[in-house]
């Protein structure tokens, strides 16, 4: 008899780079939207990029509170990170605080730049925000 594998909603999340980030319209509504995100764990937070205007920014600059939830490659395994939202951006200046923040989010997430000074003109023009999510609750299922 084979023992049953423990689920760790935590992996899944940390392994992610899609998601759907949930976040509150006005009128208390769910709005769900596709993102790369980035989970440290031991930091306890969930990194996402994101661009001033949006949907989602505007919904996390009234109300800080979201959800992100994850699927594994089949489909048969869910993890969901739930918590309050701060966010850094759009930042002016490419060498300043905001960009260093979104810089900081790529080199954990996928490693060195073959440009930063692209990426940084970049970041600016396209009045980038990063969303730090403070995980205040995991949880999700491996089904069968």
């Amino acid at each position: 008899m084979t023992q049953p594998t423990s689920f760790d909603p935590h992996a899944l999340l940390a392994d992610a780079r899609l998601g759907v980030l949930a976040t509150l319209k006005s009128d208390g509504r769910p709005q769900l939207s596709p993102v790369t995100p980035f989970y440290d764990r031991a930091a306890g937070t969930l990194r996402v990029s994101m661009t001033e205007g949006r949907a989602k920014t505007a919904n996390l600059r009234r109300d800080p509170r979201a959800a992100l939830e994850v699927t594994s490659a089949d489909g048969r395994s869910w993890a969901t990170a739930e918590g309050t939202a701060t966010l850094t951006g759009p930042g002016t200046d490419p060498d300043g605080p905001e960009v260093d923040a979104l810089v900081e989010y790529y080199r954990a997430a996928a490693g060195e730049h073959p440009d930063w000074a692209e990426y940084r003109a970049a970041m600016v023009a396209d009045r980038r925000v990063l969303m730090t999510l403070q995980v205040e609750k995991v949880y999700g299922e491996k089904l069968g």
